[in-house]
């Protein structure tokens, strides 16, 4: 099967007519050299939301994984769980239909968001179970119109955040664990483009068309290389053609080899923690629950971040020159429990107080010092900020003009 043939039927202005010239070439040296939207350096902090039929389970480490671990790796624990509480014939798919999101208040949502001094909201549109929390065309039934909540999601919380001038950010699985087509594909060797053609850029191009995010957050690429994805050509026409060509930022989960290595900013790994500073803009995305991005019914205490925890890592990636994506799984009534909600009021009672030396600031010389207490710098203009994450929110930020500490009068913009 040509590998163009598909895409062109779902981007049809991909292709640039006569004495018209396309800015970005569907490769990765043209579209590599694409600046990244200043929005996203000046931004931050974002919040990260996985939510999805997985949140009905909501059992064991990585729930968002569960129909996986039950199928595919036979995971004890979640086989277990399945045995005592569900009949023996009892499919995943049941799920979708307690899935009811009765308390989803996307307003409410918004407003902690807003409260936890975040600039910008990635939502999960669908993850690798395949269902998708908007109403796309070509997952019929397994969509959260036609099954479970028989709403929007997607749509409602954009809306939502935008009132409240936060960025909005998509999360959108390339791959689906059990879809026929994608199975298909993997059969071949990926040599045929069934499941991109039919099901993976049309969502893609109807994200986009029908919700223009601020941010795709690409994931689920990781079995086949990017030629099998079409992922050069969907971002030239994201780049060039899109209604948000000028302001979209993209990650660099475009398939295999393309971590830390291609796309807008880099996430490189889940949790990811460079040990020095990087060449290139990057993002950790954290989750407030150490063993799941979503919603665990069995979670503890103990395994939760603490606030000291989350203004340190973030002060950490911060200096570092990083973006800090903070995750929450909210309940599968679209409850968001207290302890999430308490950890980002938190965190943005602190931003309240710091914030200057968070939003649009820039690595300094020196990230970090070690003496008797840990200190952490970052530079604004002319400024330097110095701060010590540990005393949270009691604590503001030190300033200093850059003569207070070299000795002569420079200003520190542009340094890294």
């Amino acid at each position: 099967m040509s590998r163009l043939i598909p895409l062109l039927s779902v981007i049809p202005l991909l292709m640039i007519g006569p004495g018209c010239i396309a800015r970005y070439a569907p490769n990765w040296t043209s579209l590599d050299a694409r600046p990244l939207p200043q929005w996203f350096d000046e931004a931050k902090v974002g919040i990260f939301v996985h939510w999805g039929v997985f949140s009905v389970p909501g059992f064991g480490n990585f729930s968002e994984w569960f129909w996986y671990w039950w199928q595919s790796e036979k995971r004890a624990d979640v086989v277990e769980f399945m045995q005592r509480n569900y009949p023996k014939y009892f499919k995943y798919t049941g799920f979708a239909h307690e899935f009811r999101a009765e308390f989803f208040d996307p307003d409410a949502w918004a407003e902690i968001f807003k409260a936890s001094g975040a600039r910008y909201v990635v939502f999960t549109s669908k993850h690798h179970e395949g269902f998708t929390n908007w109403p796309s065309a070509v997952s019929w039934n397994w969509n959260s119109v036609d099954v479970g909540p028989h709403r929007d999601l997607v749509g409602e919380l954009a809306a939502a955040v935008r009132k409240r001038s936060l960025h909005l950010g998509l999360y959108h699985s390339l791959y689906e664990w059990y879809h026929p087509l994608y199975l298909l594909d993997q059969v071949s060797g990926f040599k045929t483009q069934h499941f991109v053609a039919s099901k993976t850029l049309p969502e893609l191009v109807n994200l986009v068309m029908a919700y223009k995010p601020d941010l795709i957050w690409s994931d689920g690429d990781w079995d086949a290389p990017d030629t099998y994805w079409n992922s050069t050509q969907f971002l030239a026409w994201l780049y060039n053609d899109s209604p948000v060509k000028d302001v979209v930022v993209t990650n660099d989960r475009w398939g295999k080899g393309c971590y830390c290595k291609h796309g807008g900013y880099y996430n490189c790994a889940d949790r990811y923690t460079p040990g020095k500073l990087p060449d290139h803009k990057w993002e950790k995305c954290q989750s407030i629950d150490t063993r799941s991005w979503g919603y665990r019914r069995d979670m503890r205490l103990s395994e939760l971040m603490d606030l000291p925890s989350i203004i340190k890592d973030m002060a950490y990636v911060v200096a570092m020159g990083g973006n800090y994506l903070l995750n929450i799984g909210p309940m599968a009534d679209g409850m968001i429990a207290p302890v999430f909600e308490e950890r980002l009021r938190g965190l943005g009672a602190w931003l309240g107080i710091n914030g200057e030396a968070i939003y649009a600031s820039k690595p300094w010389r020196i990230q970090t010092e070690n003496s008797t207490v840990q200190v952490w710098y970052t530079s604004k203009n002319s400024a330097v900020y110095a701060y010590n994450p540990w005393l949270a929110v009691q604590t503001s930020t030190s300033t200093y003009n850059t003569e207070d500490i070299w000795g002569n009068k420079s200003d520190t913009s542009g340094l890294s």
